[in-house]
């Protein structure tokens, strides 16, 4: 088995910023009014945390808001709150606030009858701008009566990806660049606190998109609080049966794109500097992309979370669970859905490298190395770090700290691999069940926890020297701490083991 070497420098200061836990997404809003959705959403929660919860539909017909009535032949507008209240409780309930994505268009207002997804979340523009902004000022003015002044910290994005025409009536730049003025200047002009955020593109002419946007904020005198992007890393799928099989790309070609609109935002003297939010990110962009299961996208991943903070101030992965329906209901329990818990609150091998980049901020914020392998922190009580095998074989990482203080450290590893965290092999071994009862879906889960072991390391010379194998595709948290051993009278833990 070969072996990676690490020395660490103590002293030694890299950036790191870890902001794993700001927002994450969800499927449509309309969704939250489920059991099963809330179910996942309570375990990811519980155990990690997210603060904001990003999803699309907020003015789709499900939701129900924005209604038109004749009365005296003229046309008056009501609006129904009763679904989105019930979702928003629920969300703060959770501990968790709406990333407001504004859109689609109600079928009412709208202005074309296009639709996208199985839920035909209609993407054309309004037929009526006034009533738009009304629509979306009588909404903020609804939560902040309900909720209070807090709702002015909860981030407004404009639309979702307009430049494809899927999303957005043929793609139209200057059409939704008259949607994002008209809905940040109304925001503004009722509560200039809101942050309103944009252009929410996708990957397709990305950097035309972002300078043209740019421009006209400047003609327009518009300066957005944040500059919204998408972030996807694979290549076009292909799709056999129900299934889309994608390639990943290159990790160093995707941060080079992402630092080239960094580069393009700070081109510009007036918005030098704006935050940039990754509203959507994940490794595969379709809902049937058969990596989001494995314990690849989970290596894959940890890579991300390393860098993705270098020029972004937020990112949110897409999405927290596999209630998703933009292509239909599931046909099955792993299906390639986007979420990083399946049916059941089964964790993915994805769910853990969150779950462990949160404890790694929890742990502490100083980071004294990280390179495309790995990142470790330290603290006054130790250290912490995650480590990743992308696709290669087995091999072990030897980390050296020298300026050991202390005698004896205690070595906790949490490993998620394919052999021992790998759901979805015991799921194919069992014959694949679609819809596994209640007995198999335990069993699936049993087989979805990472292997939790210890070890002594002693002080050699004023360093410690741990060894931690990684198997292909795996994720390994670590801690190292002081050893206190503090043994009743009595107890001898060798005797215990080898008395008879």
């Amino acid at each position: 088995m070969s072996v990676k070497k690490i020395k660490l420098d103590p002293a030694n200061r890299e950036v790191f910023n870890n902001r794993v836990d700001y927002c994450v997404g969800t499927g449509r809003l309309g969704l939250a009014l489920t059991q099963e959705y809330l179910k996942e959403l309570e375990y990811v929660q519980k155990m990690i945390g997210f603060s904001y919860i990003r999803g699309h539909g907020l003015f789709s017909d499900d939701v129900s808001i924005y209604h038109e009535y004749k009365e005296n032949d003229e046309i008056k507008v009501e609006y129904n709150y009763t679904y989105i209240d019930r979702i928003i409780d629920s969300y703060l309930k959770l501990d968790i606030r709406p990333y407001l994505e504004l859109g689609f268009m109600p079928s009412e207002l709208a202005s074309g009858t296009q639709t996208i997804f199985y839920w035909k979340g209609n993407t054309t523009p309004p037929k009526d701008y006034s009533k738009w902004t009304g629509m979306v000022v009588a909404l903020l003015k609804h939560l902040k009566d309900r909720y209070g002044d807090e709702v002015c910290t909860w981030p407004i994005e404009v639309w979702n990806e307009p430049n494809l025409p899927g999303f957005w009536f043929k793609a139209d730049m200057e059409e939704y660049f008259k949607l994002f003025k008209e809905s940040f200047n109304a925001i503004k002009a009722y509560d200039a606190r809101f942050k309103v955020g944009g252009p929410a593109i996708c990957g397709v002419r990305d950097a035309e998109w972002i300078k043209a946007f740019l421009k006209f904020c400047r003609k327009e005198g518009i300066k957005p609080d944040r500059i919204t992007r998408h972030h996807y890393t694979v290549e076009f799928p292909e799709r056999i049966g129900h299934y889309d099989y994608s390639k990943l790309e290159d990790q160093d070609m995707r941060f080079e794109n992402l630092q080239s609109t960094r580069d393009i935002v700070d081109s510009f003297e007036e918005f030098k500097d704006t935050p940039i939010h990754l509203t959507e990110f994940s490794t595969s962009y379709t809902p049937k992309g058969v990596i989001h299961d494995t314990n690849l996208n989970a290596a894959y991943l940890a890579r991300q979370l390393s860098g993705l903070g270098d020029v972004n101030e937020a990112y949110s992965y897409w999405t927290f669970g596999d209630v998703f329906e933009e292509q239909g209901v599931p046909n099955s329990l792993f299906h390639g859905g986007f979420g990083m818990v399946a049916a059941g609150n089964i964790p993915k091998p994805t769910f853990w490298t969150f779950y462990f980049f949160k404890q790694l901020k929890l742990f502490g914020s100083d980071c004294v190395f990280k390179d495309k392998e790995a990142v470790i922190v330290k603290n006054e009580k130790g250290y912490a770090g995650i480590l990743w095998n992308i696709d290669e074989d087995e091999y072990t990482k030897e980390i050296t700290i020298p300026g050991a203080d202390c005698e004896e450290y205690t070595l906790i590893t949490k490993t998620v691999d394919e052999e021992c965290c790998n759901p979805l092999k015991i799921w194919h071994d069992m014959g694949e069940p679609a819809y596994p009862c209640e007995e198999q879906t335990e069993l699936i889960k049993s087989a979805a926890q990472p292997l939790t072991q210890s070890s002594i390391i002693k002080d050699t010379d004023g360093s410690a020297v741990i060894d931690i194998r990684l198997g292909k595709n795996a994720v390994v948290y670590f801690t190292l701490s002081e050893r206190k051993h503090t043994p009743d009278r009595g107890y001898d833990y060798d005797k215990v083991l080898n008395f008879h």
